[in-house]
């Protein structure tokens, strides 16, 4: 079973995408805010990580330095749930070392093609 990590601090959307991804077999652990992702990131291994661009304690972008940096999760598909969608942001959430980018707002199910694209 695929490993995600899931940091989102909108609850209904955390929720909507927990619901949407565990419906296709896949193991979610969800964080709130980027405190919460970066105790996941240390302690755990993941196939695929989807990070929030804008949280509190720690932003999407905060958080690659640490992921780029884990024992666990340094080589860990990465991909950034957004609505910032101008160029320069995804450039400086490629230059972090973010893999893929999707723009709020986004369907459950698109996601869901796409994290299986993903993984396949």
């Amino acid at each position: 079973m695929k490993r995600i990590l899931l940091a989102e601090d909108e609850d209904v959307l955390r929720m909507l995408i927990v619901d949407s991804l565990e419906d296709e077999g896949f193991e979610i652990d969800e964080a709130t805010d980027g405190g919460e992702a970066e105790e996941f990131i240390a302690s755990s291994e993941y196939d695929l990580i989807l990070l929030d661009y804008m949280m509190p304690v720690k932003t999407g972008i905060e958080l690659m330095k640490d992921i780029r940096s884990s024992e666990h999760n340094k080589n860990t598909i990465v991909m950034m749930l957004t609505a910032k969608s101008q160029k320069s942001d995804q450039e400086a959430a490629h230059e972090a070392g973010v893999d893929y980018f999707l723009t709020k707002p986004f369907s459950p199910l698109q996601l869901v093609e796409k994290v299986k694209e993903i993984l396949a």
